[in-house]
């Protein structure tokens, strides 16, 4: 598959089921890939990444709806519930996180870019979420990305005793895809980009 064909494949996909067409192996081996070599500001390699399989990946779910039911009122909650489940039935889940000891280090080594360094991190963060997708995608398997970071974020890091440093940005459930991603309209490039020559 070309660069291009990559770009293609990964889309959010949302009916996924709990069996992978690859192994754990190579599900580990896209994330240490994708976390060795995606670009951080300043070689920073802030990125961090928690994979979770099995019963640990369902528990992400209970959590997060758990903490849904707090907030949704209950007569609306059945299609919060739904899209919950739709998650859970996955395969696994992709925790991802920025060390923010690493950004405040940049911050004090480099004060001229202080005010820069937290964007950094989220673009690095956004170029690893993307590799893992894309590496997952070409994989045969189908991945979303959701935030329900500031829902979750304390109850995870109790969970699974995560450094205090790390902090929450995104988590990605992924499975077999069931269905193929719909199609999808595009807004005319030319008023997307500027070519100056």
């Amino acid at each position: 598959m070309n660069f291009y064909d990559a770009m293609k494949e990964r889309r959010s996909i949302y009916n996924i089921s709990d069996s992978s067409p690859v192994s754990d192996e190579k599900i580990k081996e896209i994330i240490e890939e994708s976390v060795k070599y995606t670009p951080t500001a300043f070689n920073s390699q802030s990125g961090r990444v928690i994979l979770l399989l099995n019963d640990k990946h369902k528990r992400l779910w209970d959590i997060t709806e758990d903490a849904l039911r707090k907030v949704v009122p209950e007569g609306q909650f059945e299609p919060t519930e739904q899209k919950i489940e739709s998650f859970r039935k996955g395969y696994g889940t992709i925790l991802f996180f920025e060390d923010q000891d690493t950004v405040e280090s940049l911050k004090e080594q480099f004060p001229l870019y202080k005010e820069s360094f937290p964007i950094y991190s989220l673009e690095s963060s956004g170029m690893l979420q993307y590799n893992i997708w894309t590496g997952l995608a070409i994989n045969g398997l189908g991945a979303s990305l959701q935030h329900y970071t500031e829902l979750i974020e304390e109850d995870v890091k109790s969970e699974w005793n995560i450094d205090k440093s790390w902090k929450l940005l995104a988590q990605m459930p992924f499975g077999k895809k069931e269905e193929e991603a719909g199609g999808k309209e595009f807004l005319p490039l030319e008023k997307r980009i500027k070519i100056l020559d």
